[in-house]
Parts: C-alpha cells; sequence; structure tokens
C-alpha cells in the first residue's frame, strides 16, 4: 500500500507540474502524456465557459499559461467541480500579476454567475407585503451588491486599464423565480442602502433611509423620503427586497 500511495502521488505531482515533476519510474512518457492531456484538457472544458471574457483576453497562450500555474501551484479546499472557478478565483486573488492587476476582480464577476445561478439560498421568512418603511427590510440572499475597483462590466482584448478609475464599480446581481441571473450597475447611495438592509438588526426601513440621508448630507428627508419610495417598491418587484421581517410573536 505504501508503495501504491507514493506512485499515486508521484503521478498525481507529475500531472500537475511535469517540468518539476517526474513521472512514476516504470511509466514511460508516452502513457503519462495521456494523463498529463486528460487532467489538463479537463481543467480547460471546465474553466473555460466560466472565464469566457479572461480567455478571450488573454487568448490561447496566455489562458493555457494561466492554467497550467493554476494546477501547479493551487492547492484546492474543495473536490466539487461546480466549485473549481471559485479555486481560480482564489488563486488569482492570492497572485502578484503587476501587468494585470485587475484579473482577479474581473475573474470574481465572471465568476459571480454561475455562483448566484447554483445558490441553494432561500428566502427567509418575510412578509411580501410588508411595509418596507415602517417594517423591517429584507434583502434576498439572492441579491449579490458587489464592489470592484476596477470598471470589470468593461474589461476585455479592447480594455485592459493601467489604473483603476477614481470611482468604484458598483455591481447588482439578482437571480430571479426562473433562473436567470442579471446585472445592473447601482448608484454608491443605492449600494449603501443595501449594505445597510443586510447588516440591518431590526431597525426600520424609515430609519435607515434617514441614516442614509445624514451620510450624503441631504438636506430635507421628507423630499429624500418621497425620492426613496419608488426605487422600494422596484426592488421589491425585482425581488431584491423580497419584503419585511414578520411581526415578532
Amino acid at each position: 500500500m505504501s508503495a501504491l500511495h507514493d506512485q499515486l502521488h508521484a503521478l498525481a505531482a507529475h500531472v500537475r507540474d511535469a517540468a518539476t515533476h517526474a513521472g512514476p519510474p516504470g511509466i514511460e512518457d508516452r502513457r503519462l502524456a495521456v494523463y498529463r492531456e486528460l487532467v489538463f484538457n479537463n481543467l480547460d472544458g471546465l474553466l473555460a465557459g466560466t472565464f469566457p471574457v479572461i480567455r478571450r483576453t488573454l487568448g490561447d497562450t496566455g489562458w493555457q499559461a494561466l492554467l497550467r500555474r493554476f494546477l501547479a501551484h493551487h492547492r484546492s479546499e474543495t473536490p466539487l467541480f461546480t466549485r473549481l472557478g471559485l479555486e481560480l478565483v482564489a488563486f488569482l486573488e492570492a497572485d502578484d500579476d503587476d501587468t494585470r492587476p485587475w484579473l482577479a476582480e474581473l475573474a470574481h464577476y465572471e465568476w459571480a454567475e454561475l455562483g448566484l445561478q447554483l445558490s441553494d439560498a432561500t428566502l427567509p421568512a418575510h412578509d411580501p407585503g410588508g411595509d418596507l418603511l415602517d417594517g423591517v427590510p429584507l434583502l434576498s440572499p439572492l441579491a449579490w451588491p458587489l464592489a470592484y475597483r476596477w470598471p470589470v462590466h468593461r474589461l476585455g482584448p479592447d480594455c485592459q486599464p493601467a489604473e483603476p478609475p477614481p470611482a468604484p464599480t458598483l455591481v447588482l446581481l439578482r437571480r430571479d423565480r426562473g433562473g436567470r441571473v442579471h446585472f445592473s450597475l447601482l448608484s454608491p447611495l443605492l449600494y449603501r442602502l443595501l449594505g445597510l438592509v443586510a447588516a440591518n438588526e431590526g431597525r426600520s426601513g424609515r430609519a435607515l433611509l434617514r441614516q442614509l440621508a445624514e451620510e450624503a448630507g441631504h438636506p430635507d428627508f421628507d423630499v429624500f423620503l418621497g425620492e426613496a419610495l419608488p426605487m422600494l417598491e422596484r426592488l421589491r418587484t425585482e425581488g431584491v427586497l423580497p419584503g419585511a421581517a414578520p411581526p415578532a410573536r
């Protein structure tokens, strides 16, 4: 068993990084090449569909080089194929690539669509018709407000900036009842509001909006409130704020 373990360990190390690790003794390279190509091609097939923008941006040579570095140096925390894309994101976040400092954020942005599609999160107990103003609004776990330093929605072969813009890119991903994922850009105020709702512990929507108005330096809360109400109802219609917390019994 010890010899078998050593042989399998050597084979795995060789398949991951043939330039550094020799294959198990007694196996000709022609046979080892079959395993190397099988593993790499499977990895390529699993990840290419999740990161199409990165693949187009890097080109075939750059994309394959990235996958080989990932295969050689990353130690996955999960055996699930469906989470392999998130492992690539983690690898890029830990990688120092000064030539493409936006790559990790682009990878996260691309992965997020699949991550939200595969999410098994369920809505908390809520009143769909509850008062979002005087009740406690709830953020759907299938609505993800995300913030990026780089303009991830514009990055690609023709957009590879050297410096991030002054303002962050704020994005909302939401999954509708049919399972489709929708992307939209958020204003800083709306992003902040969704963050307040997500971290809320029992305060009313009115209290959250008052805090937001104070932070924004708005001079007239009644006017601010009147502008915010249609937005709250639109967020309810889209399922971002599915309703208010049910009253305590």
